[in-house]
């Protein structure tokens, strides 16, 4: 099961980061607004432990529906979310949160397994672990710099 991981330092209390890090009404403040949007669910407030939200996004040029669960959740520190429904046999996105002394450390775990056996495997080595890092990258630098705006902070 291929594992992503990425760490972000933000300039804002943890509690900021972590409210931003699960508003998904933040998305649309963000590049990513052009990938997908919330179509059901959970879409305009901080979702808690068991909330859901259903996205609809293009990848590769095909339209996509996914549907992820909050699983677990223990403010500040970290929260879990679960693809119910969606392209990838499991998907699991973990996100931690570690208070430092001049901000917050954000770091992202994502766990998931495609379907199609070798044949998957091949697609993950060849393309897909790289598209899926290059989106987590975009939205921690997207989230950073909507966490230290709120907390009205210069960032880098």
């Amino acid at each position: 099961m291929p594992l992503i991981e990425y760490k972000q330092f933000i300039q804002a209390p943890i509690e900021v980061c972590f409210d931003v890090a699960r508003g998904f009404g933040n998305h649309s403040q963000t590049p990513l607004k052009a990938r997908g949007k919330a179509v059901a669910g959970i879409s305009n407030s901080l979702p808690g432990e068991g909330d859901w939200v259903s996205w609809e996004c293009v990848h590769f040029g095909i339209k996509q529906r996914i549907t992820s669960r909050i699983i677990f959740m223990e403010k500040p520190h970290s929260f879990v979310e679960k693809m119910v429904k969606g392209p990838f046999k499991s998907f699991i996105y973990i996100h931690q949160f570690i208070e430092e002394e001049k901000g917050t450390t954000m770091i992202d775990h994502i766990q998931y397994h495609l379907w199609l056996g070798p044949i998957g495997v091949l697609m993950d080595k060849w393309f897909l672990a790289k598209y899926i890092k290059k989106i987590i990258v975009t939205r921690s630098i997207d989230l950073k710099q909507i966490a230290e705006i709120k907390t009205n902070q210069t960032f880098d």
